[in-house]
């Protein structure tokens, strides 16, 4: 049985052969399986918004198992914690346990967002900026998942649906 990657985000290492320009290295891709028929694909991101991407058309239909084995995986999108402090830049200190968001850039680096809580703000919340700070693979990786609930308003009808990861 031909051995593919698990649904997830990947960083290509090697265009995709014949596919260069849709599939380049290093770019970010997410490796998916259609429910119709279980084939698995791989897509370049959309459009990011709140520091997440969004997947669109279209998607390659994954048929190159050497291809494949050149993947690099990544953490899933989300919010995390640091494992140490981090000084992105001269002069700033984020400390150890601090809420993060991760992200990416098309190139599938680890960008990360740290959490604020702005003191005008009148309801309790945190707020991440748009613009983060790179961190390369082995503190990626070292980043400690911290779920955070999404809550999503109930629709009226006629509503129109929101758009997501897919």
């Amino acid at each position: 049985m031909i051995q593919l990657p698990k649904p997830g985000l990947y960083r290509t290492t090697q265009p995709y052969p014949g596919l260069e320009d849709a599939l380049p290295a290093p770019a970010l891709v997410y490796v998916g399986q259609r429910p119709d028929d279980g084939l698995p694909f791989v897509v370049r991101p959309g459009q990011n918004f709140r520091n997440e991407w969004y997947w669109t058309e279209p998607t390659i239909t994954l048929r190159s198992p050497t291809w494949a084995k050149t993947l690099v995986a990544l953490p899933a999108e989300g919010f995390y914690t640091l494992p140490a402090d981090f000084a992105p830049a001269e002069n700033i200190r984020w400390p150890r346990n601090a809420i993060v968001q991760l992200g990416y850039n098309a190139r599938g680096q680890g960008i990360v967002f740290l959490a604020e809580r702005h003191a005008n703000e009148e309801r309790n919340v945190l707020s991440f900026s748009e613009r983060g700070a790179s961190v390369d693979d082995e503190f990626l990786r070292r980043l400690v998942r911290a779920p955070v609930l999404s809550v999503r308003p109930t629709p009226t009808p006629g509503d129109a649906p929101e758009p997501g990861p897919g």
